[in-house]
C-alpha cells in the first residue's frame, strides 16, 4: 500500500499522487542501492570460498549449507535488481503506481532474502571456526537480532501506535 500524501517540505499543500509516487520511487532507489552493495558484498565473498585452501576440509552438510547460502545470495541479489528491471521495461506507459507498489515488495523480500543470507553465512563461518553448536546459535542468535531491528524497533516508531 502506498503512504497517504504529506505536506511536502516546501510548503504546507498536500503533496501531489504524482510528486508522492515519484518520491516514493526515489526513496525505493535508493535503499535499493545500499541493499544491492551490502548484497553484491556478501555474494562475492561467498563466491570466492570455494577457491580457499580450506574449502576442501568442509564437511557434507558445510558444503550444503554453503550451496544454499550461493544459491540464496544470487537470488537476492538478482531480486534486488528486479525494480530497475521492472521500470525499465514499464517506463513512459503510465505505471509508476504499480512500479512503486510491485518495487516495494520486491525490496520487502529482498531484505528477508539478506537477513537469510546473512545468517546464514555467520552460521558457517561458527561452524567451520568453533564448532557446529556455536554455528547453530550465532546464526539463530544473528537471525533474531536482525528481526528485532528490522521488524520490532519500526513497530515500536511507527506513527499509528504513538497516538494509541
Amino acid at each position: 500500500m502506498i503512504p497517504e500524501p504529506a505536506a511536502t517540505p516546501a510548503s504546507t499543500e498536500p503533496e501531489t499522487d504524482r510528486a508522492r509516487l515519484d518520491r516514493n520511487w526515489s526513496e525505493i532507489l535508493q535503499e535499493l542501492r545500499v541493499t544491492q552493495t551490502g548484497t553484491q558484498i556478501l555474494t562475492g565473498f561467498l563466491l570466492t570460498l570455494a577457491f580457499q585452501p580450506r574449502f576442501a576440509d568442509l564437511t557434507q552438510i558445510q558444503v550444503d549449507v554453503y550451496l544454499v547460502l550461493v544459491v540464496l545470495a544470487a537470488l537476492t541479489t538478482a531480486l534486488a535488481l528486479a525494480p530497475v528491471s521492472l521500470h525499465r521495461t514499464l517506463f513512459r506507459e503510465g505505471a509508476k503506481e504499480e512500479i512503486v507498489r510491485i518495487a516495494n515488495r520486491i525490496l520487502k523480500l529482498t531484505l528477508l532474502g539478506v537477513a537469510f543470507v546473512l545468517s546464514g553465512t555467520i552460521l558457517l563461518i561458527f561452524d567451520v571456526v568453533v564448532s557446529p553448536v556455536a554455528g547453530y546459535v550465532a546464526g539463530g542468535v544473528s537471525l533474531l537480532l536482525i528481526a528485532g531491528v528490522w521488524l520490532v524497533i519500526p513497530f515500536l516508531v511507527h506513527p499509528d501506535r504513538k497516538h494509541r
